[in-house]
């Protein structure tokens, strides 16, 4: 399992490692914000670049799951002309390694935008102790 931690930025990191940094921080604070008591879906549009174009909630589900609605989240991609998403969810169960239904659902997820031309850069999930990256677990 890859976990990773929250970690400060350092002050040698690159701009692009800092936009990435900061906008994992807001989707952490945006899907395990109160209540946190299902689970919740964000997503982020970035330009070729990976410069932040907008983003959306694409789903709140019930303890265990979560219902996606690619038609939408597809949609958003296309009108702010997106090259990548990262996507993120909570595991309310404190338990942040993916679902059998959580990596269906990537991978569906991924065959989309690729169909499309564009990136699924991440799909993380997050616990409010930890965070898992599917990209850095290589589910990606």
């Amino acid at each position: 399992m890859v976990m990773l931690a929250p970690s400060p930025v350092p002050e040698q990191a690159s701009s692009h490692e800092q936009r990435t940094l900061a906008m994992i921080d807001y989707l952490r604070n945006v899907v395990l914000s109160p209540p946190a008591l299902h689970e919740r879906g964000h997503a982020i549009f970035v330009d070729a670049r990976r410069v932040f174009l907008g983003d959306a909630a694409f789903g709140m589900g019930s303890l265990g799951t979560l219902q996606l609605r690619m038609r939408a989240l597809f949609g958003e991609a296309l009108r702010l002309g997106a090259s990548g998403i990262i996507l993120a969810h909570n595991h309310p169960s404190g338990h942040c390694q993916p679902s059998d239904c959580d990596l269906t659902a990537t991978r569906q997820l991924q065959d989309v935008a690729r169909a499309l031309d564009i990136t699924l850069i991440d799909h993380l999930i997050f616990t409010t102790r930890a965070v898992y990256s599917m990209r850095a677990g290589g589910l990606l």
